[in-house]
């Protein structure tokens, strides 16, 4: 732990301290209109994968320190490895291209992110084609009249041996009929030599499996292969577990992850493809959890190891419009409330959101996290969560650093196994701010601790507060305080023993104004004692407190 020498503060209390030592004697003095109880004893690790992101080697801005990188979304389900093609789905004209790479060198669309991940010390992601179809060339769009045109595209193939004799080679033929999967990781292991990249302990960053993407919605996204009608849920499964089983029998402790729900209504019915109830256990992700412990059980260890969803938020401001879609700098008071109270939609059992989703529950909370932590208790034990899709909206607000930083707060005291946000705009600032409340806070390498420890508040709908540990150093306690209320709230923070000194970092609207990257300025120091420790939080903002 490098350890800030006297010049520090000096050169760099940019907004005049402001929790400086008068701050804190005021905000000791006042009555707390907020509380923290923090309970010490309740504590798990924070998985490191829950700083992720899609696409990190084209993203503009993306912070230092993340640690995770997904090659995942509509351009991959028709991914052909051996030549590098893939189509652009519903997303432009059905068109068969060369987007992911050129057909130089087999799978060298996804090897070569993976290349760039590991030299920023990032885990990946990488999609596995499970629909059925891969793009045979890259000639454009693709006739529509009656899909799929066989002749534009090549049949997926998930375990070589049954169809063919021949063995893996790391130069496919392109003109034959199939496409393998586990010839696929094969061959990229190839690349990778002696990294163990699919393995429990990789000499750099692990890779992960994702079989495919957002299948429900496969009849519009991806018609050109999926044709009109859906694929059922139970075909789904069943493809599932029979690509599950071709790569892990290449690689027995890969980490797969599945099955990409595009949002509620995949993970509750299969897009209305299945008859489900709110308040049982029929929705399609039992199903799902069912169906893989059973086959996790007659192949002998786990195939899908990570129940995958996406979650754009449906919360709207009162006007009606969603969340996701408020990108401008300029928001109203509602609009803000409405972005920055969304993330307890994941976790708040009190909390009920102004969304459609509230008429599938009956009008209870979403409570997501808690609901599918539940259904896999119950159905399927040791199967951890991921949220590879995810953006709360606010990406040019303050709003938008409050309702990110409230997610990765989330992730990690939930005990999510990885996410990776998807930035739904072309440019969102003060999005990527929210990692920097965490990851590398002081510009000098330092981030929130590994281990979260159970924090409650008097009020979450203003502040909530976020508590790690650091597993390296054990005096050392690093807090992540937002108060999402438009007024400062005098907070106090009780039950966690403390010594040392809190140095605070801040992001406020006033602190991001002019700022090229949007990030935490120095806000002080405060000593802190065993019994409490009192805050004045500045109204819509994030503060992390690196306290030794």
């Amino acid at each position: 732990m490098q350890v800030h020498g006297p010049g520090f503060l000096a050169t760099s209390c940019l907004l005049a301290c402001a929790l400086s030592t008068q701050a804190a004697a005021d905000a000791s003095s006042a009555e707390p209109a907020v509380t923290i109880t923090v309970k010490p004893a309740n504590r798990h690790p924070i998985s490191p994968y829950v700083y992720g992101i899609n696409n990190a080697q084209v993203t503009e801005g993306v912070p230092n320190a993340l640690t995770l990188d997904r090659s995942g979304g509509n351009r991959w389900t028709a991914y052909n490895w051996e030549n590098n093609a893939s189509n652009a789905g519903s997303d432009w004209q059905f068109q068969n291209d060369d987007s992911l790479g050129s057909a130089s060198e087999a799978g060298s669309g996804v090897s070569s992110l993976i290349a760039k991940d590991q030299k920023k010390g990032m885990a990946s992601i990488v999609t596995f084609q499970l629909q059925g179809l891969v793009a045979a060339d890259v000639k454009g769009p693709v006739a529509m009249n009656h899909p799929p045109d066989r002749s534009r595209f090549r049949k997926v193939v998930f375990e070589k041996k049954s169809v063919s004799q021949e063995p893996f080679t790391l130069k496919p033929s392109t003109s034959d009929a199939n496409v393998y999967m586990d010839e696929f990781i094969w061959a990229l292991d190839k690349k990778f030599a002696g990294q163990n990249i699919f393995g429990p302990h990789p000499t750099t960053q692990p890779v992960f499996a994702v079989l495919d993407n957002e299948p429900e919605l496969w009849p519009t996204t991806h018609k050109e292969v999926q044709g009109p009608n859906p694929m059922p849920a139970d075909e789904f499964i069943e493809r599932t577990i029979a690509l599950a089983t071709a790569l892990k029998k290449q690689f027995p402790d890969l980490v797969i992850f599945g099955p990409g729900n595009y949002g509620f209504m995949g993970m509750y019915n299969w897009n209305n493809g299945i008859s489900a109830s709110a308040t049982a256990n029929n929705w399609f992700a039992d199903k799902y959890m069912t169906a893989l412990k059973n086959a996790a059980a007659s192949f002998g260890k786990p195939l899908v190891d990570v129940y995958d969803i996406h979650w754009y938020p449906e919360a709207q401001d009162g006007s009606g419009k969603r969340i996701t879609t408020l990108s401008n700098p300029d928001l109203t008071d509602d609009q803000v409330r409405a972005i920055v109270q969304s993330p307890r939609s994941l976790w708040d059992k009190t909390y009920r959101e102004k969304s459609w989703i509230m008429d599938v529950t009956g009008g209870q909370p979403i409570a997501l996290l808690e609901r599918l932590q539940s259904r896999l208790d119950a159905q399927a034990p040791g199967m951890k969560l991921a949220i590879t899709e995810y953006d709360n909206g606010g990406g040019q607000h303050i709003a938008g650093t409050l309702a990110q930083a409230d997610n990765l707060g989330i992730f990690g005291s939930r005990g999510l196994f990885a996410a990776t946000i998807w930035l739904l705009s072309g440019k969102e600032p003060y999005t990527l701010a929210g990692f920097r409340a965490f990851r590398d806070f002081d510009g000098a390498g330092h981030n929130f601790g590994d281990i979260s420890i159970q924090a409650t508040s008097s009020n979450v709908s203003d502040v909530v507060v976020y508590v790690s540990a650091d597993s390296t150093q054990p005096d050392r306690v690093v807090m992540v305080a937002i108060n999402r209320s438009n007024s400062e709230k005098t907070t106090r923070i009780v039950g966690q023993p403390l010594t040392g000194t809190a140095h605070l970092f801040q992001m406020t609207a006033a602190s991001a104004h002019g700022q090229g990257t949007i990030k935490p300025v120095p806000a002080g120091t405060q000593p802190v004692t065993e019994a409490a420790l009192n805050l004045k939080l500045p109204a819509l903002s994030v503060t992390t407190l690196d306290i030794y």
